[in-house]
């Protein structure tokens, strides 16, 4: 876990772990969607407009919805809704509004609509894979207690340990999986019922062994962030290939093939990510359940629902693409 990489000599800055992974994200995105998009538009300032407005409506949408999803952490204090260094973003909030920005200015430069979204969505993969590995570094999105060998500890007083030393009754948790002696190792309970070690600098020689190498260090998880990354790439590179394949049928006149109409690439990025991003969120330990009529008895988190949304929409989205006549390909 390396929620800072590095300061910068001084001016004192120091370079957090997670935004540096988004901005490389958001660049290699960039490249890809640009280089695949060279055959649409020959002004190349077309992409750059519509990667800004990506990069805005991710950052601002990720951050609103999170602000909304968790609006009693910012209830009296709502100057720190700006404080986004300070962690706090929800992906699918980010990915809606950047899809509402782009169809806004698309539809008004009169750009191929459906052919930007294919090329878009595997751009977007590829920048999620890079996100993600921000996520493990800074420490959220984090999976729940596993055994398997290749599960990983995060640090002491890191966001899944404060996790393991408290109930969590959102997640039907009524006791902690880690339980520590209040008296020798709790300091505070914040607002929100929370207890927080220790500084563990303040702790003995003995409880600074136990902590870190003892019976109360943290408990192995889920690497999900990761799990995360790796399901990204993988769809990139699917996405592409479907993309390529729907290309050669267009080039060839033989677009009635299945998926292989214009949009059917971002159709299919609903489908594939809501389907796993669903079945990634058992693994996790952090989304509290909300309500879900499909579970049996503990709700679904956020995320899962609105995966089955994805999904819906993206098989409604195949279907129309798939009746709609087929376009003419360029090269």
């Amino acid at each position: 876990m390396h929620p800072e990489l590095f300061e910068i000599p001084f001016i004192h800055l120091t370079i957090k772990s997670y935004g540096l992974m988004m901005v490389i994200g958001f660049l290699a995105a960039a490249l890809l969607i640009g280089r695949l998009s060279r055959n649409i538009t020959p002004d190349p300032q077309f992409i750059t407009n519509a990667a800004i407005l990506s990069l805005i409506g991710g950052v601002v949408g990720a951050r609103l919805f999170y602000v909304v999803h968790y609006f009693e952490h910012f209830r009296g204090n709502l100057s720190s809704v700006f404080a986004i260094w300070e962690g706090g973003l929800e992906l699918l909030g980010g990915v809606i509004l950047a899809i509402l920005l782009l169809l806004i200015y698309m539809f008004y430069c009169k750009l191929p609509i459906r052919r930007y979204f294919d090329i878009l969505a595997i751009g977007m993969m590829l920048g999620l894979a890079f996100g993600r590995i921000g996520c493990f570094l800074y420490g959220d999105c984090h999976g729940r207690p596993t055994e398997l060998p290749w599960a990983v500890r995060f640090p002491y007083n890191s966001i899944v340990y404060l996790s393991q030393i408290n109930s969590d009754l959102k997640r039907n948790r009524p006791e902690p999986h880690l339980k520590l002696p209040k008296e020798e190792y709790l300091s505070y309970i914040d607002r929100e019922g929370n207890w927080h070690p220790k500084p563990y600098e303040d702790l003995t020689g003995q409880q600074k062994i136990e902590v870190t190498q003892g019976k109360y260090r943290c408990l192995p998880v889920h690497p999900t962030q990761l799990y995360s990354s790796a399901n990204a790439a993988f769809w990139c590179i699917i996405l592409y290939l479907f993309w390529r394949r729907a290309q050669k049928a267009g080039l060839s006149k033989s677009s009635g093939r299945f998926f292989a109409k214009s949009g059917c690439t971002f159709a299919l990025a609903f489908i594939f990510y809501g389907i796993t991003r669903f079945f990634i969120e058992f693994l996790r330990d952090d989304n509290p359940f909300e309500y879900g009529w499909w579970a049996v008895y503990k709700g679904g988190t956020i995320s899962q629902n609105l995966s089955i949304y994805l999904v819906i929409a993206g098989v409604v989205l195949m279907a129309v693409f798939q009746a709609l006549k087929p376009k003419t390909f360029t090269s």
